[in-house]
């Protein structure tokens, strides 16, 4: 009789608060918990506070609206630069339904579209009133303004004879329930950009910061690491890529500093290098793959800056002859090292030359050898894969073989280049055209391989190197005009218009 009596007391208090609707806040339910707390603590075999303080079990209607900022962290962890995760705990407040724990499965599936959706954050718990009951939390922005389910989720309800009563549950949110782009959104200052992308290299995160994100860089590169399994640390480079080496100096934003040698995988093939010294873009993966598939078991490709392998190795899977060739030592060591790690060592012959040298000494003597051949049914591929320079390379094909082809089927060249032009197309195979001394009009392609900057593209011109181009003209065999006319002046507006666009580039 004393339980009853103290129950007829509670609840005659709580009808006189004012009690029409809860709000999103932890402060509206601050009367509903005292009295609670202060009752029902003192009954026998009731509840604790510990596991009723998640949830009102009072039926009650929705605000009008969700707030707008429900999955935002915490506005204290504006201008954050050390990374303080317990700062992002916040509460907020979502819907949920009372079920009975064995239609749970089924109900689940009705339901599915008005179900919390939000990832990491459990759809169910348990019901701490109800040993055989659990809660369903619903997505508050997907429950209609009234604070009632829509009809076809209350007739599902009804043929599970489930109440239609919505309550309200606190859920605790954390760090670990936050994305990337919402933690960084909220550090840094109202409206200005964060990061969106990032190259993964194996264990490394490779970014590239705008000088607005420089003072948070470390929370950044924290962020990413714990925001992405297998990341083990984060680096922003601190210069462009310059020099014959093509790699860039590198910062460690977080993680473990000294751990730079890296494995990654590229089309089911292995590649492990030394990313401080080494040059690796997974952004180009798809144009390795389409400049490959050119390729037939048989031919030859001629890698003039091979780096690591990229196009070397996977040409050497498909049992072409690869001559593949890079300045840099470490890239020279490692190119060695991704052969022997995917068994084409013996299909590969590895230089560490200079690309000039390299085309002037065993690329010409292979042509050379190829070229006289009229039984020859493979093509010949030259890749140079170096875009700020590769194209003043091609200066060499001239007049680099003596006599005369041998066939029509003369080598393919592939070379990369960027371009700030408004036509870039234009643009590259022009100083193409002035690096050969001739026109390539009908004769390439030119294929746009990824924008790397605003206003900068990367472009890669195809063409098959014009006999006129590749063989000197012999003496014997030229006419009385050309006789006349030296070759080098033949040539001569081309040389003018190369003057000019280096001049324009300078």
């Amino acid at each position: 009789m004393r339980n009853f009596r103290r129950l007829n007391d509670f609840f005659a208090r709580l009808l006189k608060i004012n009690y029409f609707g809860m709000t999103a806040s932890n402060t509206s339910l601050a009367p509903v918990r005292v009295l609670w707390s202060q009752s029902f603590d003192q009954l026998p075999g009731c509840l604790s506070v510990a596991q009723r303080n998640n949830f009102s079990t009072m039926p009650q209607m929705l605000d009008n609206k969700a707030d707008p900022d429900l999955y935002v962290p915490h506005p204290r962890v504006r201008g954050m630069t050390t990374l303080d995760r317990a700062a992002f705990t916040k509460e907020v407040v979502v819907p949920a339904l009372k079920v009975k724990k064995d239609i749970l499965h089924k109900l689940l599936k009705s339901l599915k579209s008005v179900l919390l959706k939000r990832p990491g954050l459990k759809r169910v718990a348990d019901d701490p009133e109800d040993e055989d009951g659990r809660l369903i939390f619903l997505d508050p922005h997907k429950i209609p303004a009234e604070g009632s389910l829509g009809e076809s989720e209350q007739q599902v309800l009804k043929s599970f004879n489930v109440s239609p009563d919505i309550i309200k549950y606190n859920l605790e949110l954390t760090y670990d329930h936050f994305k990337v782009e919402e933690i960084l959104q909220a550090v840094l200052p109202e409206g200005q950009e964060v990061i969106t992308a990032f190259s993964r290299i194996g264990h490394i995160a490779h970014l590239n910061l705008r000088e607005h994100q420089l003072p948070y860089k470390h929370l950044i590169g924290q962020v990413v690491i714990d925001k992405n399994p297998g990341l083990t640390c984060a680096v922003n480079k601190t210069n462009i890529i310059e020099g014959a080496y093509r790699n860039f100096q590198m910062e460690v934003l977080a993680g473990e500093e000294g751990d730079m040698i890296t494995k990654v995988k590229e089309h089911y093939i292995s590649y492990e290098f030394d990313f401080s010294k080494v040059y690796w873009n997974p952004r180009l993966c798809t144009e390795h793959s389409r400049i490959v598939g050119l390729l037939k078991p048989g031919d030859f490709l001629f890698d003039v800056f091979a780096g690591v392998g990229p196009f070397a190795v996977p040409a050497a899977k498909k049992n072409c002859v690869v001559f593949a060739n890079d300045l840099n030592p470490e890239s020279y060591k490692w190119l060695q090292h991704n052969c022997k790690l995917n068994r084409v060592d013996k299909k590969v012959k590895v230089f560490n030359m200079d690309g000039r040298d390299f085309l002037e000494g065993p690329v010409k003597e292979a042509l050379a050898q190829q070229l006289s051949s009229k039984d020859r049914k493979h093509s010949l591929h030259i890749v140079m894969n170096l875009p700020a320079m590769a194209i003043e390379f091609l200066d060499v094909f001239r007049h680099l073989l003596s006599g005369e082809p041998g066939t029509t089927d003369l080598p393919t060249v592939h070379c990369y280049s960027f371009s700030k032009h408004d036509n870039p197309v234009q643009d590259v195979q022009e100083r193409a055209e002035a690096c050969l001394g001739t026109s390539l009009e009908g004769c390439c392609s030119v294929f746009l391989v990824r924008n790397v900057a605003p206003n900068k593209e990367m472009m890669c011109i195809s063409f098959r190197i014009p006999a006129e181009v590749l063989y000197q003209v012999q003496p014997s065999t030229a006419g009385a005009d050309n006789l006349q006319e030296p070759a080098s002046k033949r040539l001569r507006p081309y040389e003018e218009l190369l003057e000019e666009k280096m001049t324009e580039a300078v």
